[in-house]
């Protein structure tokens, strides 16, 4: 089977402002194809409002329909979808399926380093110019001095591979002298080992915030919890299709919903023969799969099943995990969110924090961004030393609910 590669995606851009743009994905089929879709559209600021899949275990079909904003980045949206679609071998200018042999090579990481004075909303700022910048932040480490300097130091790794070159170093520079303006003192980018990278985590222990029950993957606690998404319907049925599990959700829309989806059935190394997604009124959504393990089954085993499904639901209530604590005389924000096999986290979850902070004329006096195993699975955890020296006290819980709601799409 072949296909022409500028029709592996298709983007039609709405004519009319509020109506959907249509994403059309057609190539090999492989399993995580749709979270790994999915996480890019997060990522560029899109709402997925419908989608359609359709696979036969070879060729995958999929349309999604999303809201975008006025400065949404439609070619390099294509070209980074087209780059997650399984390779392809040309013959005559048509693409064939390839499979894919080997496993990718992890990116370079690089260490920012960079000192400036101090301000409201300069975290957030940097952070912006970083994910214009296609860099991802794989570690953070920010303190602020008795002078009211803060020295900034982000492991990132490039979405585009050039860091290494002079050019890209520059061009970060200036996109960062540009939003800094005279505030910036110095910036300096160089590579760095796994040995560095792995030193820049800081201490192994967690404030037992992160490892209480607040953090534990239990779901009857959770539910009549404060910071949970509304109540959710799942049901699984093998009586509908000879060859597939249908699993039928009703639940709340929120930001990143069908990433989380499909980040746990990649997990759980589960296939997607067809689904569909709708959003309703009063921001509901209903999503239908068909879905089969890896041998090609049902999904028959009682434990597998209960295991899916409260997987499935926990992710739904609560896809982030948010706390306040007191650290001595100061406070602390702590953020958690699991992340996926593969070792990718969610996507802008350090931006819409920051974001939230800087609404709120919230400081950050430092930050730091670490992985650790919590139960049995990774987390990406961001703890936030708050400065409350100036401006206006913001009572705790308004802190925290606003930071959930912008994690969540709900602000």
């Amino acid at each position: 089977m072949g296909i022409l590669y500028d029709d592996v995606v298709i983007l039609r851009q709405s004519e009319k402002e509020g109506d959907p743009s249509v994403i059309t994905v057609n190539c090999p089929d492989k399993t995580g194809l749709g979270c790994d879709l999915c996480r890019l559209i997060l990522f560029f600021g899109l709402s997925i409002v419908r989608v359609d899949v359709s696979t036969d275990g070879k060729w995958c079909y999929i349309v999604f329909w999303v809201i975008g904003k006025p400065n949404t980045r439609w070619s390099l949206l294509k070209k980074r979808m087209m780059g997650v679609c399984p390779s392809c071998s040309s013959a005559s200018g048509i693409y064939f399926y390839r499979s894919e042999l080997q496993p990718p090579k992890p990116p370079d990481v690089f260490l920012l380093k960079f000192c400036c004075r101090d301000r409201r909303g300069l975290l957030h700022d940097v952070t912006v110019v970083l994910c214009d910048l296609e860099l991802t932040i794989k570690r953070v480490k920010v303190s602020t001095t008795p002078d009211g300097r803060v020295m900034d130091l982000f492991f990132i790794t490039d979405t585009r591979e050039l860091m290494h070159t002079k050019k890209r170093q520059d061009d970060t520079h200036d996109h960062l002298k540009d939003v800094l303006g005279d505030a910036m003192i110095s910036c300096e980018i160089e590579m760095v080992g796994p040995e560095i990278t792995a030193c820049s985590q800081g201490p192994s222990f967690l404030p037992p915030a992160i490892t209480d029950d607040k953090f534990k993957l239990d779901v009857d606690e959770h539910q009549s919890g404060s910071l949970t998404s509304n109540s959710v319907s799942i049901t699984m049925d093998n009586a509908l299709s000879p060859a597939h599990t249908l699993v039928q959700i009703v639940c709340k829309d929120h930001k990143g919903l069908l990433y989380d989806i499909m980040r746990t059935l990649k997990d759980y190394n589960i296939q997607i023969s067809y689904g569909r997604f709708t959003t309703k009124e009063n921001r509901n959504c209903e999503l239908d799969l068909f879905i089969m393990q890896a041998d090609g089954k049902k999904i028959v085993d009682p434990s597998k099943q209960k295991a899916l499904l409260l997987r499935i639901r926990m992710e739904l209530l609560c896809p982030i995990r948010v706390a306040l604590v007191s650290r001595g005389p100061d406070t602390e924000l702590l953020v958690a969110n699991p992340v996926e096999l593969s070792g990718k986290g969610r996507p802008l979850v350090f931006h819409d924090i920051t974001l939230a902070l800087k609404m709120l004329n919230t400081g950050i006096f430092s930050a730091e961004i670490g992985r650790h195993m919590i139960g049995d699975r990774e987390w990406e955890v961001y703890r936030v030393l708050l400065d409350e020296g100036e401006g206006l006290f913001v009572p705790r819980n308004q802190i925290e609910e606003a930071v959930w709601k912008m994690l969540m799409g709900w602000e």
